[in-house]
């Protein structure tokens, strides 16, 4: 196990190879990986990408790796970075999660383990990709809840997933919701709940990322107006570029996992990824 973040080991410290890294004056990442292993193993790289360098981090490991005569080598990235851009949506702007996969490939991994990808486009593009539902880290957000929450699909984009989920669950309701963004500026509007009345029911939204939050807030407002009850909301890879101060206006608790970021903060509760695994 070579863990490139010292603070998250989603799959735990044990057989953890020692090294050292640092940046270069010049902004280039650097690594040197302790000889006391054995190259004849596989080693799974486990790290955060929250910024550019971080990939460029996991590239050098990996040919430091090789050079040491490791054959067999894997990645852990829960968060893939660009998910999101998954299509052009107008004319100048680039095929982003191919970027990132391209470059992954080209390490020639055995295999590439990510955590609820934003679409899937990703793992299509990946080679040798694995993929882990957010199946079990709902299920334990419900446990922790204690209550039967309608599930809350925020849009279209977001339903196959929702009810693999709902299925794993034991056929808990979906509600399907609706949102319109305009291309060019990213401005959300039109928010929709297909039901006349939530009857005062709780409601979990599930979804795979949080940024700014917009799209939640918008949401919570009109489920309200359906007479929703307490409101929850359930986000695998939480970046919260915008905090919590009126997200927590919304909702009674927010769930998120360590994928990106760990988390305090009275209004979030943060399922740690090696309690999912």
């Amino acid at each position: 196990m070579l863990n490139l973040n010292p603070s998250f080991t989603p799959l735990g410290e044990k057989n953890s190879i020692e090294y050292k890294s640092f940046t270069f004056a010049g902004g280039e990442p650097h690594i040197k990986i302790a000889n006391h292993f054995d190259a004849s193993s596989s080693v799974t790289i486990t790290h955060r990408i929250n910024a550019f360098n971080d990939l460029g981090l996991i590239c050098v490991t990996v040919d430091a790796l090789k050079r040491m005569g490791v054959k067999e080598i894997e990645l852990f990235i829960p968060y893939f970075p660009a998910a999101r851009q998954d299509r052009v949506m107008i004319p100048g702007e680039p095929l982003s999660v191919k970027v990132y996969a391209d470059i992954i490939n080209n390490l020639g991994l055995n295999r590439v383990t990510v955590f609820d990808p934003h679409s899937e486009v990703t793992p299509a593009l990946l080679n040798n990709c694995e993929v882990i539902p957010n199946h079990e880290f709902i299920k334990q957000v419900v446990a922790i809840m204690g209550s039967e929450p309608k599930l809350i699909s925020p849009d279209g984009g977001a339903l196959k997933k929702i009810y693999k989920v709902s299925e794993y669950l034991g056929g808990k309701e979906v509600v399907e919701c609706s949102k319109s963004r305009d291309v060019k500026t990213g401005k959300l509007s039109g928010f929709r709940v297909y039901t006349e009345d939530l009857n005062g029911q709780d409601c979990l939204i599930v979804d795979d990322i949080c940024d700014g939050g917009g799209t939640f807030i918008g949401l919570a407002e009109e489920l309200k107006r359906k007479n929703a009850g307490k409101l929850y909301l359930a986000i695998s890879h939480g970046i919260f570029s915008k905090g919590f101060d009126e997200l927590s206006q919304y909702f009674d608790k927010i769930f998120t996992t360590d994928s990106v970021k760990d988390i305090e903060h009275a209004a979030v509760t943060q399922i740690k990824l090696q309690a999912l695994l």
